[in-house]
């Protein structure tokens, strides 16, 4: 019998696992894809990482420890995961990005600076704002490779004696004398504990969190700069855009990729099932995107390299879950990451195990309460669950 049993070998759930195994956990890891994938929400080489977060403060903490949690996994995997290459949060001005962007900055004592679109300009070549729109410059934001953190997770999760099966589709769970049976694809093992973390996918295991975490379509495009050195990673910020035709957000173009760039809640394509995910990009997708390039970043208005689908999986407030799963005190869920979660995974994969281990919690994590008073409408009979060991 396993330790525990971790459903999902993405982004957090390899995290997970390796922090399982770190604490010397005898852990198995099920993964109905293969290590990295793209059938979820992890793919596309890079995903955004800063330390301004206005929609909570709760969240900054857990983005420290995040950063030092990847360093961390560079230093075990010898892969580098992170760069730091600053970052701008661009809106009109009086906006509630670029207010809240600095209020969170004030409020933890972050370094940056404020900037109206002509600085911008000037100091990023890349950039072609407004002189009406204003920047929160903040100097450590960055990217995370996404697939590269996954691989070089899953592999220090496995030398520390982790089992992984790959091409296993997880199909349910019950609980039996001394734990739990998981029944695959591949048959049924057991385990005392066991830690969702299945992106998209939560909805199959669950018809409860089915509920609460909703899959939506989202689309990256890459385009080739017609001038590559003002998009390199030493001279372009990640950046996050409230524009009036939409929300956006990109990278720089990291080993020749293209310049990534991306709009928030796409075209608003919820999915009842992540399977039914359109996979194809089209020309209307493509537009989407070409709008704020063309607007924005005329000097990245190449060729299209690229264009990728992914999921978010959003719940009802955009906030986290992770905790305890409903009514059953060895079972625990890290899910409805909502577009905005891939930068905490290393964080997160502490956080489930030190709840899957019963150790005592590093982080004030009540924020991300699975049971909470404001979801009693969206899950009938939703209560309190008492933690338990």
């Amino acid at each position: 019998m396993y330790d525990a049993i971790v459903i999902g070998v993405g982004g957090m759930g390899s995290a997970t696992l390796f922090h399982l195994a770190q604490n010397g956990a005898n852990v198995m890891g099920l993964e109905q894809f293969g290590i990295p994938h793209a059938f979820g929400s992890s793919h596309g080489s890079t995903r955004i990482i800063r330390l301004p977060y206005s929609k909570g403060s709760e969240y900054v903490p857990l983005l420290r420890a995040a950063y030092r949690y990847w360093r961390k996994l560079e230093d075990v995997s010898g892969e580098t995961v992170l760069h730091v290459t600053g970052g701008l949060d661009i809106a009109p001005e009086g906006s509630w990005m670029v207010e809240g962007s600095s209020r969170s900055c004030d409020e933890h004592g972050l370094e940056y600076e404020e900037l109206v679109g002509t600085e911008v300009n000037r100091r990023f070549p890349g950039y072609r704002l407004p002189a009406c729109m204003r920047a929160i410059y903040q100097p450590d934001s960055g990217y995370v490779l996404s697939e590269v953190a996954i691989t070089a997770y899953a592999a220090a999760a496995r030398s520390l004696g982790a089992r992984i099966l790959t091409d296993t589709q997880a199909l349910g769970w019950r609980q039996i004398r001394n734990g739990l049976r998981v029944s695959t694809s591949k048959g049924d093992f057991e385990a005392k504990r066991l830690v969702i973390t299945a992106g998209p996918w939560i909805g199959t295991l669950s018809s409860e969190l089915q509920r609460l975490c909703q899959p939506e379509r989202q689309v990256m495009l890459w385009t080739g700069p017609l001038d590559r050195r003002p998009f390199d990673p030493g001279c372009f910020p990640v950046f996050r855009m409230l524009a009036p035709f939409g929300r956006f957000y990109g990278n720089p173009d990291h080993l020749g990729e293209g310049f990534k760039i991306a709009k928030y809640h796409h075209l608003e394509q919820k999915l009842e099932h992540p399977a039914e995910l359109d996979r194809e990009c089209h020309p209307a997708d493509e537009a989407v995107l070409r709008e704020a390039v063309k607007e924005y970043f005329p000097l990245a208005n190449g060729e299209t390299r690229k264009m990728a689908a992914c999921m978010f999986t959003n719940t009802p407030d955009g906030d986290f879950i992770l905790d305890q799963y409903p009514r059953q005190s060895n079972v625990f869920v890290a899910a409805g990451f909502s577009g905005h979660g891939f930068k905490f995974c290393s964080v997160v994969g502490k956080i489930m195990a030190e709840l899957c281990l019963n150790h005592p919690p590093t982080w004030d994590i009540r924020r991300f309460r699975l049971a909470r008073e404001r979801w009693a409408e969206v899950v009938p009979g939703t209560k309190t669950v008492p933690r338990q060991s």
